[in-house]
This record gives C-alpha cells, structure tokens and sequence, in this order.
C-alpha cells in the first residue's frame, strides 16, 4: 500500500484519506467510531475534517475514535471557517479541544471560494496571522487551504505572499471539462512542491449515482494524478472497506484510459451540471456561518 510524500513537509501519509464530513453521516456514534478505526488500522494515516462539519459533532467524534493511542498513528488534519484573526484563533482552540489533541497536525482555511478570500486572509488581521501564531505556539504544524469553486481564486491564493504546505481542492474525472483544477492548479502545486490533497474524487457522488463511472473507476483516476492524497468520503464500514480495497490493490491507471474515462463523462457534465460546488452555493459551507467572516467581536 502506497504512502506518498505530502510536499516538502518531510510527512509521509497513506495515499488515500478518510474525509471528516460522511462520518458521522453513520447509522450511530459507535458505527463512526468503528470507521474510523477500521481505516487507521489498515494502515491509512490521513484524517481530514473541518470545524463547521455537522456543527462541530464530525470532529467531535473523531476526537473521540482517535482516543486509545489512535491519535498518535495518524497525520489529523483539520479546517477553520474564519477568515479573520479573531474568529481564526477562536476556531483553532475549540477544534483541539473537540478533538481532544494538544496538536493538529494541519490546519486550513476553509472555503476559500470568493474572489476577494485570498487578500482577506492573507492580509493583516486576516486568518493567517491566527495560524502563524498558533503554528509559533506549538498548536499546529502545517498550514495550507481549501476551496471548490474557481481554479482562478485558487491561483491568487497560492501567488499570495506566503509559503503554503498543502493545498486542496476537487480532482476527479469530471474535473476537466469545466473549470478544471487538474488542467491549471495541479501543475502549479507540483512544481512549486506544495502538498496536492485531492477531494471529491466521486464528484460529490454524483459521478456514481449517474453512472457515469464506478467508485473504484473514480478513486483509481484521482489516485493516478500527482497527489500526495486522496481524501474519500466513507459514511459505513462497507464504504471504508471498499476504499482500503482500492488503495490496497491500487495500479495507475495508463493515460489512455484516463483519457476514456474523461471522454465518457464529457457529454453528462455540460456546464458542470454534475458538479454542483462549482456551478451552485449548495455545498458553500462557509456561507451558513456569516458571522466568522466579519471581523465583528465572535463569540460563540
């Protein structure tokens, strides 16, 4: 099974990822808890999550599945909402104390999917003056962002003034035909030796539920680009035990069948009809929570 060097962070992590958003998603807390174990203990290290995921109970729950010497097998990575210093620095501390972790590992800025994010959070009092602090304080180790939107917004962030560890944004076989982060912000990342995690390789599922491919079509053509990690979504153990299959008898797909792959979902994806975080608002996050983008005093 592979692990792939995530940038230039001297971190090592399984090439496939267990996302933080489908777990809880489970038929119970217990069932969350036995995916999330059942991935560790087949060897994948990466733990993806977020602060606003079902209003903090998915890291909540991680916290929890990494109890018992979990934690320390795993690189843990997690998101923050606020775009600005003091919700950023809000959102860091309750994310170490629900996922019960003196350190995490790798902190993003969620959502960076409007144009003006990149100079918000870069800028003075902006989210990244948080980190900086936090990563100084011995909190966090790394710091990258994410979005899914715009190829564009994600090429003014990584021209920003700032060494990024990671970067994460869709990569799928659906990607290419519309606004495609394989065709501009891959290249880009790989050169400058950013850590490439990739998200969504079922393109939300809906690749699968139009049967335009299969989920192990999908996760072997995301596999096969140059990322340090494909982060998948597993809401059961059935779904958990089909991704560590994948990534177990994993082989890079040949570049004409990539190509295939690609052809055969062109005709399904005008405009990106299929991917509904780049033509739509459905899957902003960030926009249920206005307040953490304000620089307004936050104190929930």
């Amino acid at each position: 099974m592979e692990y792939r060097m995530l940038g230039k962070t001297g971190e090592k992590v399984s090439a496939i990822g267990l996302g933080g958003a489908h777990i809880v998603r489970a038929s119970s807390p217990s069932e969350t808890l036995r995916i999330v174990r059942t991935a560790i203990d087949a060897g994948i290290t990466f733990m993806d999550n977020c602060w606003d995921y079902a209003l903090g109970e998915a890291e909540i729950q991680m916290g929890h599945a990494l109890r018992d010497g979990y934690r320390q097998r795993v690189f843990l990575m997690t998101k923050i909402d606020g775009h600005y210093a003091n919700a950023a620095a809000k959102q860091i501390d309750q994310c170490l104390i629900r996922l019960q972790t003196d350190v995490i590992d790798l902190i993003q800025i969620h959502e960076v999917i409007r144009p003006t994010d990149p100079e918000r959070a870069i800028a003075a009092g902006g989210s990244l003056e948080a980190l900086v602090a936090a990563r100084q304080a011995g909190k966090i180790r790394f710091i990258g962002f994410t979005g899914h939107k715009d190829p564009a917004i994600h090429l003014k962030m990584i021209d920003q003034p700032f060494a990024w560890d990671t970067v994460q944004m869709p990569l799928n076989c659906l990607d290419v035909h519309h606004n495609s982060f394989e065709k501009t912000v891959l290249p880009v990342l790989v050169k400058r030796g950013i850590g490439v995690l990739g998200m969504k390789p079922l393109a939300a599922g809906a690749a699968v539920r139009e049967g335009v491919a299969t989920a192990e079509e999908c996760l072997r053509y995301a596999m096969s680009l140059p990322t340090s990690v494909v982060i998948t979504g597993c809401d059961s153990l059935a779904r958990v035990e089909q991704a560590i299959q994948v990534w177990k008898n994993f082989k890079p797909m040949a570049e004409a069948e990539m190509i295939a792959l690609r052809n055969r979902t062109a005709p399904r994806n005008e405009r990106a009809i299929l991917e509904g975080y780049k033509s739509t608002g459905n899957f902003d996050g960030t926009v249920k929570n206005p307040h953490w983008l304000t620089t307004a005093s936050v104190t929930a």
